[in-house]
């Protein structure tokens, strides 16, 4: 039975463009895996703690590691993992660092010949006030998207895909209203491609 791991980490709540694309992923993986699993984590309503020195030099079985070990054993259950991490001051939300620092376990999801976690799919959505394109003003000042591959792709091994809503500031912010039909056109791509990447691995984790 295929699984998906889907984990949002906006405050945002409703108005969130990262939890919108999320959710069109979603809603179309599960369209195609009917008796499919979901695991969600709302890392925004329920924060897991920073890991501590306990946890991070506990053995496996002592009680310290309980919470590494069940977040680890959601992300190597899934077939994909979806992440929603909008970018907060040029980077991503505190709560999803805690909980890739709680996922980097050496031996066995980093630092090994076999990471656990090794050729699953990754698809994150990266929503952000601007466009940080070649060629913008903003242009090499996203530690999102280059962070995110280093450790979900290079450490981890997963194969990474990113979708990318653009100028969600556009709307709100008055200098930018001559921005807001990129924005549409950037948030209308990107839930089309939600769906669309959904159907695909969807058909994949089934094969």
């Amino acid at each position: 039975m295929a699984t998906l791991l889907h984990i949002d980490t906006s405050f945002n709540g409703d108005d969130s463009h990262s939890r919108a694309v999320t959710a069109a992923f979603r809603e179309a993986w599960e369209t195609e895996h009917p008796e499919g699993t979901v695991i969600y984590r709302d890392l925004a309503a329920d924060p897991i703690p920073h890991l501590d020195a306990a946890a991070y030099y506990a053995d496996s079985a002592a009680p310290a590691f309980a919470l590494r070990g069940r977040l680890i054993e959601e992300a190597e259950r899934a077939d994909v993992i979806l992440l929603g991490a909008p970018m907060y001051n040029y980077t991503i939300p505190s709560t999803l660092k805690a909980w890739l620092d709680h996922v980097f376990l050496v031996g066995r999801t980093s630092i090994t010949e076999n990471p656990s976690l090794a050729g699953k799919r990754a698809v994150v959505v990266t929503s952000r006030g601007g466009s940080y394109r070649e060629g913008t003003p903003q242009y090499g000042k996203d530690y999102v998207e280059n962070y995110l591959r280093l450790a979900l792709g290079d450490v981890f091994g997963l194969d990474v895909s990113f979708i990318v809503p653009e100028l969600t500031l556009a709307p709100h912010v008055p200098a930018m209203a001559g921005l807001v039909p990129l924005f549409e056109s950037s948030r209308a791509e990107s839930l089309a491609t939600a769906e669309s990447l959904a159907k695909e691995l969807a058909v994949q984790s089934a094969a």
